[in-house]
């Protein structure tokens, strides 16, 4: 399954929400390979405590969506957090992509 994807930038890089219902934590792997993100999750299987399923007719889904990443993003310093089934990734931009003030002198 492609999960769904928010991506908001502002100056300093790109932050990206994939809602990833029923993923934990050890079933998601985040990895770059070049400029591609690619982020893939299993949903966990739930068994009533003390049961185990001996049949079960029920796929779980799988989550897997990859992204290119622009020259610009620093893909060394990105950031994770995975809360209440969102993935949020920080992607700050290399410095030499980030805005900076020029001060113009007099004279």
């Amino acid at each position: 399954m492609v999960p769904r994807v928010d991506v908001f930038e502002d100056e300093s890089g790109i932050t990206l929400l994939a809602d990833l219902p029923g993923v934990p934590r050890e079933q998601l792997e985040l990895k770059v390979e070049g400029d591609t993100l690619q982020i893939e999750g299993t949903v966990a299987a739930f068994a009533p405590e003390g049961l185990e399923a001996l049949y079960a007719e029920v796929r779980l889904p799988r989550y897997r969506r990859a992204f290119t990443l622009s020259r610009e993003l620093d893909a060394g310093a990105i950031q994770a957090q995975l809360r209440d089934g969102v993935l949020n990734l920080r992607i700050p931009k290399q410095a030499h992509a980030q805005p900076r003030r020029i001060e113009v002198q007099v004279g």
